[in-house]
Formats: C-alpha cells, sequence, structure tokens
C-alpha cells in the first residue's frame, strides 16, 4: 500500500493542480476543477448521484429523475444473473450479507422464469424415466 501512495504522490496527484504540496488539498481529488475553489474538489459521497443526474438528463432525458445508482446495481445484477450468473456469486460481488438481500436485487424477466421452470421440469421426467 505505502508504494501505491508513494506512486500516486510522485507520478500522479500533482496533475490534478498546483495545490499538491497544499495539506489542505485532498489527496484523492476529483478529476473536474472547481471553479470557485480554483483547483479540484474532494470527491464526496454525492459525486457519482450527481454526475448520474446530469449526464441522465442530457443523454436519457426520459430517465431523468429516476435513474440512480441504486437503479443501476439492481440493473447490473438482474443482467449479471440472467447471464448466468450464480446468485450466491451475485451475493459476494454485491457485499450483501444475506441472500435473501440479493435476490431482492435480482429481477427477472419471464421468458427466463418459464425457462427455468421447462428445465427443472425435463430433469425431473429424465430422472424419473430413468434417461438422467
Amino acid at each position: 500500500m505505502d508504494q501505491l501512495i508513494d506512486w500516486w504522490l510522485a507520478e500522479v496527484r500533482h496533475q490534478f493542480g498546483d495545490d499538491w504540496q497544499n495539506p489542505d488539498a485532498p489527496l484523492l481529488p476529483s478529476e473536474r476543477f472547481d471553479d470557485e475553489l480554483g483547483r479540484c474538489g474532494r470527491i464526496g459521497h454525492n459525486s457519482l448521484r450527481r454526475a448520474l443526474t446530469i449526464q441522465t438528463e442530457r443523454f436519457l432525458p426520459a430517465w431523468a429523475g429516476r435513474l440512480t445508482p441504486q437503479v443501476l446495481r439492481h440493473y447490473c445484477a438482474s443482467s449479471l444473473y440472467g447471464a448466468g450468473m450464480d446468485l450466491k456469486a451475485l451475493q459476494e460481488l454485491l457485499g450483501h450479507q444475506w441472500l435473501a438481500t440479493t435476490s431482492g436485487h435480482v429481477h427477472v424477466r419471464s421468458e427466463h422464469v418459464e425457462l427455468a421452470w421447462r428445465n427443472a421440469n425435463q430433469r425431473v421426467e429424465a430422472r424419473l424415466t430413468g434417461e438422467g
């Protein structure tokens, strides 16, 4: 970790402004220049939400006011699950303690449910008829 911090301070941090030696300057500044501060500002907990709001209004106006980091998290979890990722692996990826929390993030299409039902029935039939 020390090597990473040393690299950041020596090779990268100064690219975000001339204030890199100022003890009040942020260690991890935003890449966006803040005209009021005259330098790059700190990355705050609301940075992603604010940037997402701006870009949604610009590129996806129909989603303005509705697309949030949590909606993106649900979409990502649902897409990964739909592509075949195991629910337990998704739990780990999302950092959930309980599998029930993860399953609440996953929204499946009706076709996915129908396909899973059909596949399960085929497996049961194969076992009962001795084909599996």
